[in-house]
């Protein structure tokens, strides 16, 4: 049976899965070229930006654009440039307000059509369960007493051909997108515990610039 054939045999459900699997595959393909490129640039921005963090919130901020898909370095910046203003450092507590706010504007960006793999995974089996449904409505509706052998049959082998097909195709496409969505959710959870990780040095980093700003301020008043 070619695959024409198969997937006109299992009935009009068919095609709403076959949009679904559409869907799933463009969605995965842009997760994919997402993560690929958030662990390459990620790599780089630990081992660049944390360890010059003496040179300044400054500097800090204008190398910061080099890895602006990197999301700890996204909000990296947008606390340094609610906290740090005209030269002056807020206290730690409220860089840690605006830390913890910049961090809640990355949670969507990485859990991008995560609702779309999930809802694929509950429906297309519904889809599927449906056919089978509408395929066994058509068979029964074909069955004859007395036209057993005559082209009743074939209606309903057909009826039978559309259950099976539509199931197996739903089946296929909520397994395959549960695969998908569980390795996506293994992708966020660990790029969440790296983000909080890396938010705890962001804070003693800023609590030591914001002590010797303190220091230089005590200094510049007693010189005077």
């Amino acid at each position: 049976m070619q695959p024409s054939q198969f997937l006109a045999a299992g009935g009009i459900v068919v095609y709403p899965l076959l949009a679904l699997s559409v869907l799933v595959v463009a969605c995965a393909g842009e997760r994919f070229w997402f993560w690929w490129r958030l662990q390459r640039a990620q790599g780089r921005a630990l081992a660049e930006l944390l360890p010059a963090y003496e040179k300044g919130p400054d500097w800090i901020q204008q190398q910061a654009r080099q890895f602006a898909q990197v999301p700890w370095v996204r909000v990296w910046e947008r606390a340094l440039t609610a906290a740090a203003t005209d030269g002056k450092l807020l206290p730690p507590e409220r860089f840690r307000i605006a830390l913890l706010s910049a961090a809640q504007r990355e949670l969507p960006r990485l859990r991008r059509f995560q609702t779309l793999l999930d809802t694929t995974v509950t429906v297309a089996p519904l889809l599927g369960l449906l056919g089978t449904v509408t395929g066994l409505i058509r068979a029964f509706s074909s069955l004859s007493l007395g036209n057993i052998g005559g082209t009743r049959a074939l209606e309903v082998t057909g009826g039978v051909s559309e259950a099976l097909i539509s199931t197996v195709i739903g089946l296929v496409v909520a397994i395959v997108t549960l695969v998908l969505a569980s390795l996506f959710r293994s992708f966020y959870r660990r790029q969440l515990t790296l983000l909080q990780e890396v938010m705890g040095h962001l804070e003693l980093i800023y609590a030591e610039w914001f002590e010797a700003h303190q220091l230089e301020e005590l200094s510049r008043v007693s010189t005077r």
